[in-house]
């Protein structure tokens, strides 16, 4: 069985997000942090790896801003576990003053970058640039701001049709490795 884990970036989802609207639909779990005001690369990804070497089966991430910076840095050591990865508007880790610790080699699973054209937090080239680094699909979301709550997206089904459309092209990639 197959488990999905729910990575916040910094303060967390509120109850509003749209990461707090596909948990439930999707039987996640959310990886929590000691202190969601502090964002710590070390202890937020030594978190996600922890909860990737916890969960049963294959792990799905569903990542976004600087849980996607966790989640790329945890990879790292769990990757062999991570099926695929959907990381919606990564924050920049020059932000934060970690870019060298960030990855820029294809991950070893599926992995989707869906970026906005007017996110704060990153540009869309510089997402666009990370994706191809990292071996991912990018999608165009827009003018869809930072994809949060305050960009007006709480439910957001197009997110979950990303994340299922996901799965569902990882699973043809398996099903085409084993043939």
């Amino acid at each position: 069985m197959d488990s999905v884990l729910v990575v916040p970036g910094l303060n967390g989802s509120g109850p509003e997000h749209w990461q707090s609207w596909i948990e439930p639909l999707l039987g996640a779990t959310r990886v929590e942090q000691a202190d969601w005001s502090q964002p710590d690369i070390d202890l937020w990804s030594a978190r996600v790896a922890d909860a990737v070497r916890q969960a049963p089966g294959r792990v799905w991430l569903v990542a976004h801003s600087f849980g996607c910076l966790a989640s790329a840095v945890a990879a790292q050591s769990v990757g062999e576990r991570i099926a695929g990865a959907l990381f919606v508007a990564p924050a920049s880790p020059d932000k934060f003053g970690i870019t060298a610790r960030i990855p820029a080699a294809p991950f070893p699973f599926p992995a989707v970058v869906a970026a906005s054209r007017n996110d704060p937090w990153m540009k869309f080239l510089a997402a666009a640039s990370w994706a191809e680094r990292w071996g991912a699909q990018l999608v165009d979301l827009g003018n869809a701001g930072h994809v949060n709550t305050e960009s007006g997206h709480g439910a957001w089904p197009e997110g979950l049709e990303l994340f299922r459309r996901l799965q569902q092209s990882a699973s043809l990639i398996a099903g085409t490795m084993q043939a």
